[in-house]
């Protein structure tokens, strides 16, 4: 019995893809990608479809037509670990820059890494968001994972992915931080203060920006005439976020019994702990020895006295991620590369350096 056979008399019935699906026997999804022009079905089923509509004039409204291109209007984020507080600001300034834009953010946390983020690239893609933004994790490596680089790529082919870091081998758009010039404003402020004896602290020499810091670090020491001591620098430990991993670095460096006037800690939640470490130890800061760190983020205002921080204004950090996402999931030319530039907050705990 024929689809319009079955309506009373009178009556027509609108036909719909399921109707179409049904009598050719196949399933909606394959009636669709015959629709859209897919060559991924079998000519019998792809001509039963054909005959069916071209018997029942069938047209799918503009909706149904759609949906296989249609924007949700969301946009998919990827980030390291929530818990440390630049990642939490970076994720704000991005939701409200992109709810100002009428757009939605899904949030994916990858705490357990690398496959983490891989899986969170497919799921993003099954819930159709218009396009990806990566903070933090594989893009920060100083030498992108292949893998990784092979699955951005693939995920690419439908779904734009913006990044806070690089990966090398794609073409994701990037909004990066100028981590060197973030180094410059620390190491212009302590040296200004007369400290020669500047210790690091976290960080890792895997992740770009730890060692472009690095980089700029022992340049201006030799600009400074002042002779590089690794023994003074704790880089090949973590990102920590927590006060413990602060302390324990800070502890281990203070057993080192070297010269010690200053501290650049690689975010503030590790300044805290080394706060705390030098507090148990006897040693007041700023007097003895000034601390100060990355991020700006609430730790660096908590904390007693309050850290001077090198803050990356991230309103219009989030905007610019944001708006890169958008422009590159509307098809809009854009730059592939921006960079943010930093700017320093000084607060109490640097001060001039002990005679």
């Amino acid at each position: 019995m024929g689809m319009q056979q079955g309506a009373k008399a009178g009556e027509s019935k609108e036909i719909t893809i399921y109707d179409i699906a049904r009598e050719a026997g196949v399933s909606p999804a394959t009636v669709s990608r015959v629709l859209s022009s897919s060559t991924n079905v079998r000519q019998e089923k792809k001509q039963r479809v054909l005959d069916l509509v071209d018997k029942y004039q069938f047209r799918p409204n503009a909706l149904a037509r759609g949906l296989a291109d249609a924007k949700t209007r969301s946009i998919g984020m990827i980030t390291a670990d929530i818990r440390n507080p630049f990642y939490a600001e970076m994720l704000m300034s991005c939701e409200l820059a992109a709810a100002e834009a009428g757009y939605v953010t899904y949030l994916c946390n990858a705490i357990k890494g690398k496959s983490q983020e891989s899986m969170f690239l497919d799921r993003l893609k099954e819930q159709r968001v218009d396009v990806v933004i990566q903070i933090g994790g594989q893009v920060d490596e100083m030498v992108s994972d292949m893998t990784y680089v092979e699955k951005v790529n693939q995920i690419m082919k439908t779904i734009p992915v913006v990044t806070t870091g690089r990966l090398d081998g794609t073409k994701c758009r990037s909004v990066r931080i100028d981590a060197m010039k973030a180094m410059e404003l620390l190491m212009e402020h302590l040296l200004s203060l007369g400290h020669r004896h500047i210790g690091l602290v976290g960080g890792k020499l895997s992740v770009l920006s730890t060692y472009e810091k690095l980089v700029q670090y022992r340049q201006m020491l030799t600009e400074a005439g002042i002779a590089y001591d690794p023994d003074i620098i704790m880089v090949d430990g973590a990102y920590t976020y927590s006060l413990e991993g602060g302390y324990e670095e800070m502890d281990q460096l203070l057993q080192k019994g070297k010269e010690l006037t200053a501290v650049i800690a690689i975010n503030d939640f590790t300044a805290a702990g080394v706060m705390h470490c030098l507090a148990d130890h006897g040693i007041r800061v700023p007097e003895d020895i000034s601390v100060v760190s990355y991020d700006n983020t609430y730790i660096s205002e908590i904390t007693f006295p309050g850290i001077t921080s090198i803050d990356y204004n991230y309103e219009e950090f989030g905007r610019k991620v944001v708006t890169a996402a958008i422009e590159a999931a509307q098809g809009v030319e854009g730059e592939l590369l921006q960079i943010v530039s930093p700017s320093l907050v000084v607060r109490k705990s640097s001060g001039p350096a002990p005679r």
